[in-house]
């Protein structure tokens, strides 16, 4: 059994997740990438939980096909049940050797079915391709449902049109059938015309509002959602229209026991740095996606997760008040933190102020480590360290040009006093959650160890309260 929210399947680790729910079970199939053995295939792989809190590991369940076949590599898709109860698998077969006419190989949608959800039979007489008007080439990711339970099914894509601008080629195309064993080709379901390609698409309902949700990186790296009255559309994007920073990709949900699930991926940073690039696939994490009265969606930790850990810890920081209004303040701990923690803390920050909020893995003077700050007059949360990048021998050389870590900020409303940040960390994983609304995922590198503390810069910030435990 492994601990959530996290699962690494060691020595591999996560990509895509395929999340599923039968019978009250949490079945999260994802897809297995082996970084140190490029082009062995890539074959879907299931982890389980009834509870949020531990993971049943069930290994392979869709191997891959060999170099000869079309699937050497079993791509993302989805799972539907049908009125006989029988499981269908969707997913996108690929294989360097099949190619397009430019030279780039194909993306085609497979068919599996089973009867236990562990083991699949694969149909590849259904093997399909991008019907005419779509690039042959992008054409993965597909997802089935039934908007209308008495209609046909569904399957919405990652497609491109095989013509027109090449950065806003991308839309959300759509197949419809009646027996999950043809499709015929249907309008797609939006093409704003916007993006290289939507990837990941998944479309579900709460209350009156439905939700698209698809992983971009045009603008970002990062999964959004948008909004309808209708599984038809139009689709809008609300002010705050992201599910979690740059490191938290590809997400996708499931309702379990009336709740939202997502599952999603943390990268890894090359290198094992801080500074490292960005690589594809990482650790499996959970977020909860809550609805507000207006439809949006505000992410947090599932509360099965932060009651997890139950010993408690004294970091040996106290309630404080910082009166920094014109300069800097901070208290730091006296003892450093375990390597796992959970940690709540309710703060009040002045919402005229420049910047308050926490310091992770610090030294004892609180310079370096890593520093979760609020900035009430930016409207975000972002994720700083110190030391930042050092180019040179001479003071100046050394990256106070940048704000915070590259694409680790999150818009948040930051108008009100009172604030709750919720935390896990886990040896390099963070997911730290403001107000139960904002999400912020990372991987936490160059300083492994260190204390928990305080600040405030030109600001008033009071730590109220303060909770820390571990496993």
């Amino acid at each position: 059994m492994h601990r959530a929210p996290f699962f690494t399947p060691t020595p591999a680790w996560v990509g895509d997740t395929i999340p599923f729910v039968h019978e009250d079970v949490l079945h999260v199939y994802y897809l297995h990438h082996q970084r140190e053995a490029p082009g062995q295939g890539t074959s879907w792989h299931l982890v389980t939980t009834t509870d949020l809190v531990t993971w049943e590991d069930h290994g392979e369940v869709l191997p891959h096909g060999t170099a000869a076949e079309e699937d050497l590599n079993c791509y993302t898709g989805s799972i539907v049940t049908d009125e006989d109860g029988l499981h269908h698998l969707f997913s996108t077969a690929q294989n360097p050797a099949f190619t397009a006419p430019d030279g780039r190989p194909l993306q085609r949608v497979a068919h599996a079915t089973s009867t236990d959800l562990l083991h699949w039979t694969k149909h590849p007489e259904h093997t399909f391709s991008a019907p005419e008007g779509y690039d042959p080439a992008d054409f993965r990711d597909p997802f089935v449902h039934r908007p209308d339970p008495h209609g046909p099914w569904e399957m919405l894509l990652a497609a491109r049109h095989a013509t027109g601008p090449e950065r806003r080629r991308g839309t959300v195309g759509r197949l419809t059938s009646t027996d999950l064993h043809t499709w015929e080709p249907a309008p797609p379901l939006w093409d704003p015309q916007r993006f290289l390609t939507q990837e990941c698409p998944e479309v579900f309902r709460i209350g009156q509002w439905w939700y698209l949700v698809y992983s971009e990186f045009t603008d970002a790296f990062v999964t959004r959602y948008r909004m309808s009255r209708s599984p038809e559309g139009p689709w809008h994007a609300p002010r705050y229209d992201s599910l979690d920073g740059r490191s938290f990709y590809a997400a996708k949900s499931a309702q379990w026991r009336g709740r939202r699930i997502f599952a999603g991926w943390i990268a890894t940073r090359e290198g094992r740095r801080d500074d490292g690039p960005w690589q594809w696939a990482g650790t499996l994490s959970l977020l909860e996606a809550v609805p507000r009265e207006d439809g949006t969606l505000d992410l947090r930790l599932p509360p099965e997760v932060l009651a997890q850990d139950t010993v408690t810890v004294n970091p040996g920081l106290e309630p404080v008040v910082l009166e920094a209004t014109t300069g800097y303040s901070s208290a730091v701990g006296r003892t450093e933190l375990p390597s796992r923690a959970t940690i709540r803390a309710d703060l009040a920050l002045d919402p005229d102020g420049r910047a308050g909020g926490l310091l992770l893995r610090t030294d004892a003077e609180g310079e370096h480590g890593y520093v979760l700050r609020l900035e009430p007059r930016a409207g975000r949360m972002v994720l700083d360290r110190w030391p930042r990048t050092i180019t040179g021998t001479e003071q100046w050389q050394i990256s106070g040009d940048v704000p915070h870590l590259l694409e680790l900020e999150r818009p948040a409303d930051l108008s009100a006093p009172h604030h709750r940040l919720d935390l896990v960390l886990e040896d390099d994983l963070l997911v730290a959650i403001l107000d139960e609304r904002v999400a912020l995922s990372t991987r936490l590198y160059d300083h492994p160890t260190g204390r928990l503390g305080v600040f405030a810069e030109d600001a008033s910030l009071s730590l109220t309260a303060l909770h820390v435990t571990t496993a």
